[in-house]
């Protein structure tokens, strides 16, 4: 079996709301391996988007750490969080956010040119994402000019542009209908099979979630499989 590229030991994550302190995550376990896409299903105000987030390395753990390719990342400086994030971690949100004044093309660059890379590598490797995307057409219009499956196509194409090893989504389909919802995800799916990169996917879309390799829900604060 593969070593995990992700994985969340003995998780606690609590908010203080008030004089009540509300337990979202307690001692949550998770894995994910290399070119795994596990669905996140549960209802809303469940935790999805902490899981998410603490995977993420955008919240710290109150207690437990979460790794990344086996690094400890929970107690990590600011900047050392920041970097890992530019190049490790892809996300894919249920609004695109994209950058409206930018073309398709140049939103899928602006992650690479951050990282370093040339104006000509950066525009080749988007070019290609675009195109695997099937969307390579539409390179040089920007966000308003698009669809809704258009824009998400590119959104996923900009979150994996620096080749990061997991892709945390939140509901990447929620906002489409559901042939384009379908399109958009099998599109997904072979950039996932192809690259090898770890896929956890929050969805409301049980169709969806059952072509993925496993699913699983949070429950009393754990994570738990469906």
């Amino acid at each position: 079996m593969m070593n995990p590229v992700l994985e969340l030991k003995a998780v606690d994550r609590v908010y203080q709301q008030g004089d009540r302190k509300l337990a979202i995550l307690q001692a949550a376990d998770f894995t994910l391996t290399p070119g795994e896409m596990v669905a996140l299903v549960a209802p809303s105000g469940a935790g999805k988007s902490t899981l998410l987030h603490s995977a993420g390395l955008l919240e710290r753990p109150d207690s437990g750490d979460v790794f990344i390719s086996g690094r400890a990342c929970g107690r990590l400086g600011d900047d050392e969080r920041t970097a890992i994030r530019r190049n490790e971690i892809g996300f894919v949100y249920q609004f695109h956010h994209l950058l409206p004044e930018f073309t398709a093309l140049e939103n899928v660059m602006i992650p690479q040119l951050v990282k370093g890379l040339t104006r000509a590598e950066a525009a080749k490797r988007a070019r290609d994402l675009l195109d695997y995307m099937k969307i390579g057409q539409r390179a040089d219009h920007r966000p308003a000019e698009l669809s809704g499956g258009e824009q998400q196509r590119v959104a996923i194409a900009r979150a994996v542009a620096n080749a990061p090893l997991v892709l945390l989504a939140d509901e990447p389909t929620g906002n489409l209908d559901p042939a384009t919802s379908s399109y958009v995800f099998e599109a997904l799916e072979a950039l996932v099979r192809q690259s090898g990169l770890a896929a956890l996917i929050a969805t409301h879309n049980h169709a969806l979630a059952a072509r993925m390799d496993r699913r699983v829900t949070i429950a009393d604060g754990k994570i738990t499989a469906l």
